[in-house]
């Protein structure tokens, strides 16, 4: 609609009186719901695929009338990199012979050199150009590039064809009998060939397995491993041109995230410090729904038996209201507490520091009730209010 009415705008059928690209444009709830959604293997299903693809043989390859339409090695290095590689299937097809390099503390070695071995050298991939960007190199697990090499001895020469996205003239990896392997060979016959072996469907609750979930998953498990790659290494080992590219296969794994949520201790964070007793013979008897307090906030001295007490503003300093109920054991103590830290202070040599901690404790414990004093409590009465009661039930004269 938007190129019909701008045609018609260039041939002047129509006065310019509104712009289709803004009147009819996608709205941005929509567009931004556009875009890839990589779908990512299961990593059980995924562990039958690759041990299938481990223990590829000859048998589970299939036959023409005239035996094996592509040779073991051939196949089985086809199915590695689909398995290891984390390419596309277009890559896949188009990689050019000698795209394998060993390295070892940083010095080329020679592919069938005796020196290279799996725990010690460093297998490279050199990747060509696609559809984001240009050609580039990348690690991948020397299991895939013994299988290349091993694929390499034994191909046969074969002409030089044209890349049709480059337009170079180039030898072909995946070629045999002057043709070179489809980017549809996986899809067609790697995947089904795996999903016979290791005894697994075609197919999973995201839909069928196809060659562009095994660049998803890896990915996936690239990302979410113990020493996971960062947004950016993971950009360029997919060989992506922006991060944004990177973002649709980078997905936080459920294990992952709930080892994150664990470690975050948001439930350790916000419990309360300050035990609650429970009265569950209140609780079974009936009593609490009569109104008798059933839940007991340990203050140390004594119980709070207001049900909302993480709301009250004085659950730091308690003004003793009527919720507030003294233990038996620290009754005796709460009638001298006051004396005996004056006396204290008095009778103990304390050094500077330790009078001037002393000092701005209290003084700050001054400022904290200061600022409570005309707070109302639970009960509603001030602690400036509820003091003379205090003092007359600890047995002392209310101050003037």
């Amino acid at each position: 609609m938007r190129v019909f009415f701008r045609d018609i705008h260039d041939w002047e059928w129509l006065p310019r009186r509104f712009d289709p690209i803004r009147a009819l444009a996608l709205p941005r709830s929509i567009n931004a719901l556009l875009g890839p959604r990589p779908r990512v293997i299961d990593d059980g299903l995924w562990a039958k695929l690759l041990w299938a693809g481990l223990n590829l043989e000859a048998t589970d390859i299939p036959r023409g009338k005239a035996g094996l339409i592509y040779p073991l090695e051939l196949v089985r290095a086809i199915t590695l990199t689909w398995l290891f590689a984390g390419q596309r299937s277009n890559e896949i097809a188009r990689l050019r012979l000698g795209c394998i390099r060993w390295q070892h503390d940083g010095t080329a070695v020679a592919g069938d050199s005796t020196q290279v071995l799996a725990r010690d050298a460093v297998c490279l991939l050199d990747v060509p150009a696609h559809k984001t960007g240009t050609a580039f190199t990348k690690p991948v697990d020397p299991l895939l590039g013994q299988a290349i090499n091993a694929w390499e001895a034994v191909r046969p020469d074969q002409p030089k064809r044209t890349d049709k996205r480059t337009g170079e003239q180039v030898d072909f990896l995946f070629s045999l009998r002057a043709r070179a392997i489809s980017s549809g060979y996986i899809n067609s016959t790697i995947i089904p060939m795996l999903c016979r072996k290791a005894g697994v469907l075609a197919s999973d609750v995201r839909g069928s397995i196809t060659s562009h979930r095994a660049r998803s998953t890896i990915a996936n498990q690239l990302y979410n491993a113990k020493e996971p790659m960062t947004l950016f290494e993971l950009q360029a080992w997919l060989g992506h041109r922006s991060p944004e590219s990177t973002q649709h296969y980078a997905k936080i794994s459920p294990n992952t995230l709930t080892k994150a949520y664990k470690d975050a201790g948001y439930f350790a964070r916000n419990v309360r410090t300050i035990e609650v007793l429970v009265d569950r013979e209140a609780v079974a008897s009936g009593a609490a729904a009569a109104g008798e307090p059933w839940q007991h906030y340990d203050l140390g001295h004594g119980f709070c038996t207001y049900s909302f007490f993480d709301q009250c503003p004085h659950r730091m300093a308690c003004a003793r209201c009527d919720f507030y109920m003294p233990k038996d054991s620290s009754k005796g103590q709460l009638l001298e507490a006051k004396d005996n830290l004056q006396r204290m202070l008095a009778t103990i040599p304390l050094t500077d520091e330790e009078q001037a901690a002393v000092d701005d404790g209290q003084a700050a414990l001054d400022q904290l009730l200061e600022r409570l004093a005309d707070v109302p409590t639970p009960s509603g009465a001030t602690p400036r209010q509820l003091l003379p009661i205090i003092e007359v039930r600890q047995g002392h004269a209310p101050k003037a």
